[in-house]
């Protein structure tokens, strides 16, 4: 993607679809500056009771504020995904205060992954993968490698790509979360 995603320095989110399941993953690191200031956060989350998974790239604290609001969307959607999700990017888009927020989502359920930034994308990839954060390009064309040639499930290319990003991206640890949908 050529979103400006060298501005998200200190994450790595990736998801993966694959023979009906969908893995979202990511690594621990918080970065501030050149200093890594926490190894062990955690950058995914579920939604909708288990349903939906969503991770974060940028200010943890503005991330927080549009999972809350996320969260809100898919109650008053009955968990379409897609609807809430352009409803959060109109309300992110056009409130004085929503607009200030540095951080970019990456959002998946069984059917449908979507990237949300606050510069007024919604893009839903065409391929089964999709990273985000200083490390995602990494962990993408490593994912995309291993469900081209192996047979590893969705979970497995998850971890094996964010491990690989971990070697490249000095933003990156490997302190890695997956989680799954089934």
């Amino acid at each position: 993607m050529s979103l400006a995603q060298d501005k998200w320095h200190g994450t790595t989110i990736l998801v993966v679809k694959r023979d009906g399941v969908t893995a979202m993953g990511g690594d621990g690191q918080i970065t501030l500056g050149n200093v890594a200031l926490k190894h062990g956060a955690q950058k995914i989350r579920t939604m909708r009771d288990g349903q939906v998974l969503a991770g974060y790239a940028g200010a943890a604290a503005d991330a927080m504020a549009l999972f809350e609001r996320l969260e809100g969307k898919l109650e008053e959607y009955a968990g379409n995904l897609q609807r809430a999700a352009v409803e959060l990017v109109k309300l992110w888009r056009t409130d004085r205060v929503l607009r200030r927020l540095e951080a970019m989502l990456v959002v998946a359920d069984r059917d449908t992954i979507l990237l949300i930034s606050g510069a007024g994308e919604l893009i839903r990839p065409d391929d089964p993968v999709l990273g985000i954060g200083s490390g995602g390009p990494y962990a993408e064309a490593a994912a995309r490698a291993l469900i081209v040639h192996s047979g590893m499930s969705a979970p497995e290319i998850c971890r094996a790509a964010l491990e690989i990003a971990a070697r490249l991206c000095i933003y990156t640890n490997d302190n890695i979360t997956v989680q799954t949908l089934e």
